[in-house]
């Protein structure tokens, strides 16, 4: 049994603010597979149906309509919800968050009589929907509080890049920017700064990051910590109880530490984990983690995590648009931000699993390639 809050069959986010807000695509081709798929393999589907609370003696679970479905294994795979703003006038009509199909299907709908668009926060998200809200014509401006953009995930170099790119392309880009307000009576029209700016604003999309969905399985009794507490295997402290995705917090021998990850790879790989280890099988999940990012012409693949990093080598010229960005700790690459350069992002991922010391000098030549560098 599925049981989901949306009324949507399971469906793919990474499009939602790129081809998907574009309007490339209709909602039915982001399905993970079409409607018979379940019929045939017998998956009994309940759409907009809320799980409220689990009782594990009894091993069911409840849901807001008061109905006790029992279960022998549990999933959770709740993944996480967007983080809300609280200023003046966030509850004005027009200011909107990306995170489901009728999230985007709002943000359209107002985008036919908009021509003054503001986005809060320069992370992914936000740089997405600039790009594809400028390449359809509109007024873009993204307000940060940090003084560049994806401050949290890339080095200044890949910084400096993008925003090089959204600014050549017409974005305003306004860094080190406080958001006070939203300004307009019953609807939004303007957004205003700790500068005293009153930017015009005929819509809004506030992209400030993700929480995860933890609250029933805390309230369950299950271990919680950044994140549902589960093992190699998926599991939590339940034997009979597994969790996957972005609601996760998970052990990963490539970094030695628990981590949370948001990303479609670490869904998937979590959730064959997870499925293997039901059927009885042994299987551990344990793998280099990797993103990816589409920016107008510019794809940026990121593999592993560069939190932490004490040197960044650059490989190639971001002047060519093709270039490369690794991180290292101790002389040890943790992380490849490739920009453009996907040889580079596949081939990175085997030095960062290997933990291997290499010398900057040789990750900096591009006319060596990285796996002749194992």
């Amino acid at each position: 049994m599925l049981v989901g809050e949306e009324a949507w069959l399971p469906y793919q986010r990474p499009p939602l603010s790129k081809k998907f807000l574009a309007g490339e695509l209709p909602a039915e081709r982001l399905y993970f597979k079409p409607a018979d798929f379940y019929d045939d393999h017998e998956i009994d589907v309940r759409l907009e149906t809320r799980i409220t609370a689990v009782d594990r003696q009894q091993r069911f679970v409840v849901t807001a309509a008061g109905e006790q479905i029992a279960y022998d294994t549990l999933v959770f795979a709740t993944g996480s919800r967007v983080r809300h703003i609280r200023v003046p006038g966030s509850d004005l009509e027009g200011v909107h968050y990306l995170r489901s199909i009728d999230d985007v299907s709002r943000i359209r709908a107002d985008l036919v009589t908009a021509r003054n668009v503001v986005i809060i926060g320069a992370g992914y998200i936000g740089l997405e929907v600039a790009a594809v809200i400028r390449e359809l014509a509109y007024n873009v401006s993204v307000i940060e509080m940090a003084d560049r953009v994806m401050s949290r995930v890339v080095a200044p170099v890949v910084s400096d890049f993008y925003k090089a790119e959204h600014e050549a392309r017409g974005v305003n880009l306004l860094l080190s920017t406080v958001l006070e307000a939203f300004e307009g009576d019953a609807r939004v029209n303007a957004v205003k700064t700790s500068g005293r700016q009153s930017i015009p604003a005929d819509l809004v999309i506030v992209g400030i990051g993700i929480a995860p969905n933890t609250e029933i399985a805390a309230s369950a009794g299950l271990e919680v910590d950044n994140g549902i507490v589960v093992d190699t295997h998926c599991r939590t402290t339940d034997d009979n109880i597994y969790a996957v995705g972005d609601c996760t917090s998970h052990p990963n021998s490539i970094y030695r530490r628990r981590i949370r990850l948001e990303s479609v790879h670490n869904a998937l790989e979590q959730a064959k984990t997870a499925a293997a280890n039901i059927c009885g099988e042994t299987a551990e999940y344990s793998q280099v983690p990797w993103f990816w990012s589409d920016q107008y012409d510019l794809k940026l693949q990121i593999a592993g995590l560069s939190e932490g990093y004490d040197e960044v080598v650059v490989r190639g010229e971001p002047a060519s648009r093709s270039f490369s960005s690794l991180y290292l700790h101790n002389g040890k690459l943790i992380a490849c931000d490739a920009i453009n350069a996907p040889r580079d992002f596949v081939q990175s991922k085997a030095l960062i699993a290997a933990r291997q010391e290499i010398a900057p000098e040789r990750l900096a030549d591009s006319g060596v390639q990285l796996k002749d560098l194992a």
